[in-house]
């Protein structure tokens, strides 16, 4: 359900909406105010490891946090998601940055996990909306195919599976592989 505007929202107006029924989240799409898919069990689980493994990482480099509203542009219009996870270097906002707003600057790393009723093909099309937004990358995590794809402003999309070696010079020696993120999770095989 959208939450219907006689013409497009404004960004201030979006900002004064009232909280939607049932702690429902909303995003700015295309100046209208969509409420996000609520996540299920597989979704909470994967958000939770992935999380604590860029935190063990990136602790003293940046900030990751779950389902925090960025202020982006989307062909030249406000444009507000409320990504599943965010990475944010300290270079990007400065660690003693400390509003209880949106996030004022486009993350270093988006993730998207893929929910029931959610495509593929939508959560690429986001993908590239983040990257033309100076999002330096995409993660997309697909729990039915066990995958994680990795979306580049400057490479085409790199999908891991399995026991492959996923390396992001986001995170210099850093390496896993979407196995080990699936089972850390306890994500049973299809």
């Amino acid at each position: 359900m959208l939450l219907q505007a006689d013409n497009q929202l404004t960004l201030q107006e979006f900002f004064n909406l009232p909280p939607g029924e049932d702690d429902t989240t909303y995003e700015l799409i295309d100046g209208q105010a969509v409420p996000k898919m609520s996540p299920k069990f597989f979704h909470a689980k994967l958000t939770h490891v992935i999380l604590a493994l860029i935190e063990e990482r990136c602790q003293s480099q940046g900030l990751v946090c779950p389902e925090w509203a960025v202020l982006l542009k989307k062909q030249e219009q406000d444009w507000i998601p409320v990504p599943d996870i965010i990475y944010i270097s300290y270079e990007r906002l400065p660690s003693d940055w400390n509003e209880d707003e949106a996030c004022p600057v486009p993350p270093d790393l988006v993730i998207e996990i893929i929910s029931p009723g959610q495509t593929f093909g939508k959560m690429a099309a986001k993908a590239q909306d983040y990257l033309n937004a100076n999002v330096l990358r995409v993660w997309v995590l697909d729990s039915k195919a066990r995958s994680i794809t990795v979306f580049y402003p400057d490479a085409a999309p790199k999908t891991y599976m399995g026991e492959e070696l996923i390396q992001d010079s986001l995170f210099p020696g850093w390496q896993f592989t979407a196995e080990q993120v699936f089972q850390k999770a306890k994500i049973p095989l299809n």
